[in-house]
């Protein structure tokens, strides 16, 4: 029998869907594929819905944060969607990707991010002081269990990337962290190859040390200018927002090594990070694009006590599906979003987000990819009729969830937990407040 809602006015198609993700992709699938008439329930690692909406923005955007959490809670009130909190899907897990396919969903929709680590293969990398970017912004924003990092940085950080995530740490380290002195930014090539935006490093610029920055773009004056490009434009787009004050004071220079490859890190006697070799490069012209890098066999250790990795972020193998090049290998050499194992599409497994392509865009980029692969899922499902299994696919995961000893918070617990946090802020007198553990969410939640 057919069952029309009556707040959407879109028949149900007798399908369910279990969404794995609650970051911007996962939501605004769920809300597509809901809309279509699927019944779905969102199955999310963390407590708290929001991913890196919740988790990655950096800890001042609050007005951001807000308008986003206003989204996914309106998402989260849709009638055909259900929403478990801290379930983690994986090998090792409280359930595997095989055993939540076996439950009888008609399809599974996997939005779970690119929460591998991304590092360069370096030797010495593994000393103490070395981190990922993504870690470190986790750890910032109080998502457990990165809270529990015993993060110690000394007093010369060297962050390899240049991008807005390169910021967001330089962001934090210049105002958050007294005890550092210096943050030196490794660029592989020149300031013409910037990623970061005006808008994010005019946070920060006031903290460059101009004068460095003088000398670097002299420094490299002659591969500048074997490419056509301007040294003086350049030293004056990258210090067009030093004049912006910083949000509170702070004595940490920011300084730039550009035309810089680390190589190799190296450790004290004790295992921490003391030095990072590095190869000087020379700008490579390509036709129709952005210069690329040639390494000049010039090589120098810079004394450094902290090395961060902000170049990008990986899939997690653990998730038990095969990786592609960007994410986790999908049908049609990438073009579809259907999963791919053994060279086939993988019936009923589907990839959203960065899932799919790591690293790729921010919330509106996430929302639009979603929504794309949501027509693709749709169309895969209006093609089948629904097998009787699917009526009963919620069940069975909350049965199998309570045989594993997993304890799921729906969405009711985790709107009390929300208020409760709100009301702690407001009496603290604080913009925001998390509490930095599950078991301190869990039990707030049982307090009521």
């Amino acid at each position: 029998m057919v069952v029309r809602s009556a707040k959407a006015g879109v028949e149900a198609t007798g399908h369910a869907v279990a969404v794995v993700g609650a970051g911007p992709a996962g939501m605004f699938a769920a809300r597509a594929l809901a809309a279509a008439g699927h019944e779905v329930v969102i199955i999310n690692r963390d407590i708290k819905p929001g991913g890196l909406a919740e988790y990655g923005i950096y800890p001042d955007k609050i007005k951001m944060k807000s308008g986003l959490r206003k989204q996914f809670w309106k998402i989260l009130e849709e009638p055909r969607i259900r929403y478990l909190g801290g379930v983690r899907v994986a090998e090792g897990g409280d359930m595997t990707l095989k055993e939540l396919r076996g439950l009888g969903f008609s399809a599974l929709v996997l939005a779970v991010g690119a929460q591998g680590t991304k590092l360069l293969g370096l030797p010495g990398e593994q000393a103490e002081g070395v981190y990922h970017a993504k870690d470190l912004v986790y750890w910032y924003n109080r998502l457990p269990p990165f809270t529990d990092m015993a993060v110690r940085f000394g007093r010369r950080v060297a962050i390899v990337g240049v991008g807005n995530v390169m910021v967001d740490i330089a962001h934090w380290i210049v105002l958050n962290e007294p005890g550092v002195e210096e943050v030196v930014i490794l660029c592989r090539r020149g300031p013409a190859e910037r990623k970061y935006t005006p808008k994010e490093i005019s946070y920060i610029a006031a903290a460059f040390d101009r004068e460095r920055l003088a000398a670097e773009i002299e420094r490299i004056r002659p591969q500048l200018e074997a490419v056509g490009q301007d040294p003086e434009g350049l030293l004056a787009e990258l210090t067009a927002s030093c004049d912006v004050p910083l949000s509170g004071p702070s004595a940490v220079r920011v300084t730039f090594e550009f035309l810089t490859s680390p190589v190799a890190i190296e450790a004290d006697e004790a295992g921490r990070v003391a030095g990072v070799r590095v190869e000087r490069n020379a700008l490579v012209p390509r036709e129709g694009g952005e210069p690329g890098s040639r390494g000049l066999g010039q090589f120098e250790v810079l004394p450094i006590d902290t090395m961060v990795y902000a170049i990008g972020d990986s899939v997690d193998p653990a998730l038990g599906l095969p990786v592609g090049r960007d994410g986790f290998a999908t049908a049609q050499g990438g073009d579809s979003y259907q999963a791919e194992e053994g060279g086939a599409p993988v019936d009923g497994v589907f990839l959203v987000g960065w899932s799919r392509r790591a690293s790729d865009g921010l919330v509106g980029k996430a929302r639009q990819d979603a929504e794309i692969g949501c027509v693709e899922v749709n169309a895969w499902l209006a093609a089948r009729a629904p097998e009787p299994a699917a009526a009963g696919a919620f069940d069975r995961l909350m049965a199998a969830l309570a045989g594993c000893g997993a304890d799921p918070m729906a969405t009711e617990a985790v709107r009390r937990l929300v208020e409760i946090e709100d009301a702690r802020a407001e009496a603290e007198g604080l913009e925001e407040f998390k509490f930095g553990t599950d078991a301190e969410m869990r039990a707030a939640i049982l307090q009521i």
